[in-house]
Order: structure tokens, then C-alpha cells, then sequence
């Protein structure tokens, strides 16, 4: 029984080719499929995600089902990924073959529909992130962008930002001035 645990059924080496290579394919794909699988995953995204995962580990594992071999398997992964994203940040044209340039979905107040169909988004998740970032509606925008690592960054136009502790203290500021000129009157 303790055999079977960790004797692995491949070669450590063909493990390791195996699991690189499924690796980089598997990100190359994502890649082609937009940068909306990294980080704005709906429900039909995320179950593509999980049968991915579910097809590819024999290719990485092959007849291997040791327990050393799972974890041999994982630390290469995890290696490749570490190699991978610091070469990345590294050289520049890495970066523009596995990141792309930011795609604005809407400009002063209004979606580019192109745009966003072109990336496969919904209106209804657009209008969540301009709610979770503080905005009502694309009307309060001055731009909404999908950046490189899937993320939307929403600007609102000035009069729609939420107030910040500089706009704080100017108000009370305000107010100890209007305070003192009532105080005065009443005098």
C-alpha cells in the first residue's frame, strides 16, 4: 500500500517536460481567449476553467497517481509560474506577447458596444463595476477600461467622485467660516 503512494509510474524528467508544456499551452490559450478569463469570471467561464483543469492533468500527470508524483507535478507548476511571471516583468516584448494594452469599453459616458463585444462582456457585469467603483450608472463615467490582467478600472467624471478627506477638510473649513461670519452678524 505505502509503495503505490510514491512510486511514481513516469519518469520524474517526462513528468516534468509534461507539466511545462501543458503549462504554457494552457496559458497561451487564455491568452488568445481574452484577457476577461483571468479576473472577470462569470458562471460559464468558470466552469470552462474547471473541465480545463479536469482535462489536462492526465497530459501533465500521465498514469502517475503516486502521491510524490502529484507533488513533484505541483512544485514544476508552480516553478514554471514563478519563471514565467518574473521573465515577464522582465522583458518587454514577453510582456506584450502574454499581456495586452488596456481596451477602453467606455468613454465620457457612454459604452463603445464594439468594444465590448469584442471582449465578450455583459452589460449587467459593466454596470456592477461601475457600482462597486462608486458610480450609479456609465452616464458618471469619463472612462472605463479592462486592463491587462482583467481588471476594470472605472473613472469617474469629477462631479461624480465620492468625497475624499481633502474634500472633507475643505468643507468643515467652509463651515468654521460661515460659523464665525453668523457669530459676527449676531453681534
Amino acid at each position: 500500500m505505502w509503495e503505490a503512494m510514491f512510486e511514481s509510474g513516469i519518469p520524474y524528467a517526462e513528468k516534468a517536460v509534461r507539466t511545462v508544456l501543458v503549462y504554457l499551452s494552457i496559458v497561451v490559450l487564455l491568452r488568445l481567449a481574452g484577457k476577461r478569463e483571468l479576473a472577470q469570471v462569470n458562471t460559464f467561464d468558470l466552469v470552462v476553467m474547471l473541465l480545463l483543469s479536469n482535462v489536462v492533468q492526465n497530459a501533465v500527470i500521465g498514469p502517475d497517481t503516486s502521491v510524490s508524483g502529484a507533488v513533484f507535478g505541483a512544485a514544476v507548476l508552480a516553478g514554471s509560474n514563478a519563471l514565467l511571471v518574473r521573465a515577464v516583468a522582465r522583458y518587454p516584448r514577453l510582456n506584450k506577447l502574454f499581456e495586452s494594452a488596456p481596451l477602453t469599453l467606455a468613454r465620457g459616458g457612454r459604452y463603445d458596444m464594439s468594444a465590448v463585444r469584442r471582449v465578450g462582456l455583459r452589460l449587467p457585469d459593466l454596470a456592477v463595476a461601475i457600482r462597486k467603483q462608486g458610480g450609479d450608472h456609465v452616464s458618471e463615467t469619463s472612462s472605463v477600461t479592462l486592463e491587462p490582467g482583467g481588471t476594470l478600472l472605472v473613472r469617474l467624471t469629477e462631479d461624480d467622485q465620492s468625497a475624499d478627506k481633502a474634500d472633507i477638510k475643505e468643507l468643515r473649513a467652509a463651515l468654521k467660516r460661515l460659523e464665525r461670519r453668523l457669530d459676527d452678524t449676531a453681534r
